[in-house]
């Protein structure tokens, strides 16, 4: 029930996803009088939906430390409860932000050896995509938070994306050794010192994000949100300013028709609908928040992230890779 235009793109887009993935089915939670007649509109969708119906729901203003409090009946708690009793693989929400991470956190705890979740997505690179952690969950962080980002942002890219040896960054205002806070140089000498040596690229700044200098950046939960957020305006900048420039005269015009196909290359490339999903990493459960603002395609990719970790196991990964770090004390930061 979460989202600026839930219910109905939840409902297209667990029909968009049912068409991907057949083998999967969803527990939808809410209100039933608004759900039930919008799920008959959707052909095929009723026979891989169970619907657990609840009349409260959090709002998008809601305080998230009231929401703990009093919010045990709405869908998004009950959602998470699922995940918890072991009655779904993983919940999928558009709704608040800080609620979602507060009743998932309180509800599922995170996983052994790691100290807070962080909310991780994906940026495109020149090269691909660059997966980045923490996006908002933690305004700041120390060492041993940042190792631990570092860990799960290396198990996710190996196991879901696909790459073989990761390399991870963390994010500074400088490559130099000398930068950033002590928080950042004692993250790196630790990192220098693990078993994630060989994957350690050092610090990175900013424009080496877009440059996909390396698989994984590292940040913490403020800066990482100034950037998504930047990252996120300029993107709207630029596609104005193309469409300002080929409405700009009948020569302009004329040229947009030659230029389509490969403004909609651009466009499909860009489009921030492919990259909506952002994981909280850490959990004891696979818990994943969609945009507020996203459509029914943008929704059915947040489940597709939700899905990929499921059945790439991604917590039993980080659990066992947090568990042999501390085996060795290799990861061990005071």
């Amino acid at each position: 029930m979460g989202g600026d235009n839930a219910p109905h793109i939840v409902l297209a887009g667990a029909n968009i996803a049912r068409l991907r993935y057949p083998d999967v089915r969803f527990i939808l939670f809410g209100d039933e009088a608004e759900l039930a007649p919008r799920l008959k509109k959707l052909r095929g969708l009723p026979d891989v939906v169970e619907i657990h119906h609840t009349s409260e729901r959090v709002l998008a203003d809601d305080k998230p430390s009231q929401v703990v409090r009093t919010g045990k009946q709405t869908s998004m708690r009950l959602a998470i409860d699922a995940v918890k009793e072991g009655r779904a693989a993983g919940i999928v929400s558009a709704g608040n932000t800080g609620a979602l991470m507060a009743m998932a956190v309180l509800t599922l705890r995170t996983l052994p050896g790691i100290n807070r979740p962080a909310i991780a997505s994906f940026f495109p690179t020149l090269h691909g995509e660059t997966l980045m952690l923490d996006l908002g969950a933690n305004v700041s962080c120390d060492a041993v938070n940042l190792v631990q980002f570092a860990i799960m942002g290396e198990v996710f890219a190996r196991e879901v994306l696909g790459t073989k040896v990761p390399t991870v960054g963390l994010l500074n205002i400088g490559s130099e050794e000398i930068k950033g806070n002590e928080a950042l140089k004692q993250a790196a000498q630790t990192l220098r010192e693990s078993d994630l040596a060989d994957r350690f690229h050092g610090f990175v700044e900013g424009d080496d994000i877009p440059s996909g200098t390396v698989d994984v950046v590292v940040t913490d939960g403020f800066t990482g949100n100034v950037a998504l957020k930047t990252a996120e305006g300029t993107a709207k900048l630029i596609r104005a300013f193309v469409r300002e420039a080929f409405q700009s005269s009948n020569s302009a015009r004329i040229g947009y028709v030659f230029a389509k196909r490969a403004l909609d290359k651009l466009r499909v490339r860009t489009d921030p609908r492919r990259y909506n999903g952002a994981m909280l990493l850490g959990l004891n459960g696979v818990c994943v928040k969609s945009h507020g603002s996203t459509d029914a395609v943008g929704f059915a990719t947040a489940i597709g992230v939700a899905v990929d970790m499921v059945k790439q196991a991604v917590n039993k990964s980080i659990a066992e890779r947090v568990a042999s770090g501390q085996a060795d004390s290799a990861l061990a930061v005071s």
